[in-house]
């Protein structure tokens, strides 16, 4: 059956769009992979419980944890309460802490089921940050939760880090200190400005060459505690360079939302990780993709991966830190919630010409699953904007 609907256009004009795209047949079981990939998980709101989205967003549990499921059955690994998931975008501390309980709990009812957890600074305001040992104690609390859960932790940046380091030997004291204490490896996170730009200058410099020179001293100092580290600067260059530099048996993890396709297959001498937002949204064809990668079909895994990375480019295009909302859209797209409502009102980030290019993109790259539900879906949502 052929499916229409009528979008908008930048220009102010409308003109039918027809659907072209095909849904992927999900694996009957969880497929392996040769790459370590995580998918950095989205949370779900409640609706009905929301009284005040802006400062205490009510989560509809059983949804967001339904997803996960959602993302183990693909062979993925989960990024537990990370930017994805809203930290300091409608999620505070308490939220990621009751996340990441549940989601540890979850887990082990799974077969085969992993994930990480984000631990970071946030229960603590950049503004009351005083000095680097504020900073230490709202890490250690952090870690020591998700450590006490039985969980791993990605070292997460901090906010209250970069506003009160005044050197790189400061990054090298905290990241010391509380890599010094931890029980299991964790994976450290460079999140760019671009994604959060609290987070300008972080490592004590905003030269790219300075703050690399920065990073591999403390991962070497700490090696022994340091699984790898989650690149996110959007330029595959500087990720290279990061990843031909690090110490033997450290990881690379591609945050790379523009250029992962490339990155993850790498460039016959290395390749990076995966611990992308990304693949909330995709998660069929990344799955597939990777599968393909693990049996030599490089072929198949860039015909398959390759069409998701313009409706990424899209999904992050500046603000990207607002990239979450586009995440979220595709999850009620595709019948994952039953409506497109998140904390702290964040679907208001983006507009309908913003959301019409995603469901165009997202139907060329194969990733509406339900075609039916999405049209009716989006066709409900263009009402609301007058369409």
């Amino acid at each position: 059956m052929t499916l229409t609907l009528r979008l908008p256009h930048a220009n102010g004009t409308t003109s039918d769009y027809q659907l072209r795209g095909e849904p992927l047949t999900r694996p009957s079981s969880p497929p392996s992979f040769n790459r370590i990939a995580y998918a950095a998980a989205h949370v779900v709101s409640d609706p009905l419980r929301d009284a005040n989205p802006w400062t205490a967003p009510a989560i509809d549990w059983d949804a967001t944890m339904a997803f996960r499921h959602h993302l183990w059955s693909l062979g993925f690994k989960i990024a537990e309460a990370m930017d994805t998931a809203q930290r300091g975008m409608g999620v505070d501390w308490a939220g990621a802490r009751e996340l990441i309980r549940r989601s540890l709990t979850e887990a082990r009812t799974v077969i085969g089921a992993d994930l990480a957890c984000g631990a970071g600074t946030d229960q603590l305001s950049p503004d009351d940050a005083r000095n680097l040992q504020d900073v230490i104690d709202a890490y250690e609390t952090q870690i020591g939760f998700v450590e006490g859960e039985g969980g791993r932790a990605v070292m997460m940046a901090s906010r209250a880090l970069a506003r009160v380091a005044r050197s790189a030997d400061d990054y090298r004291a905290v990241y010391g200190t509380i890599l010094g204490q931890t029980r299991e490896k964790v994976i450290l996170h460079w999140l760019g400005d671009m994604f959060d730009p609290q987070l300008t200058g972080y490592w004590g410099s905003n030269s790219f060459e300075t703050a690399l020179e920065t990073v591999l001293g403390i991962i070497d100092d700490n090696k022994a505690k340091v699984e790898g580290i989650k690149i996110s600067l959007l330029d595959n260059a500087k990720e290279v360079e990061l990843r031909k530099r690090l110490p033997e048996g450290v990881l690379c993890f591609t945050g790379d939302d523009f250029n992962y396709a490339e990155l993850i297959e790498g460039d016959g001498e290395r390749y990076s990780h995966a611990l992308l937002g990304i693949f909330d949204a995709v998660a069929p064809s990344a799955s597939k993709a990777l599968a393909h990668l693990a049996k030599g079909e490089t072929a198949a895994f860039r015909a398959t991966i390759e069409p998701t990375v313009p409706l990424s480019r899209k999904i992050f295009e500046a603000p990207t830190q607002h990239y979450k909302a586009g995440v979220v859209f595709l999850a009620w797209l595709n019948g994952h919630q039953d409506h497109f409502i998140m904390p702290a009102g964040m679907q208001s980030a983006r507009g309908i010409l913003h959301y019409a290019d995603i469901f165009r993109l997202a139907d060329q790259a194969n990733v509406l699953d339900r075609p039916e539900l999405a049209v009716t879906r989006m066709n409900s949502l263009l009402r609301v904007y007058g369409f």
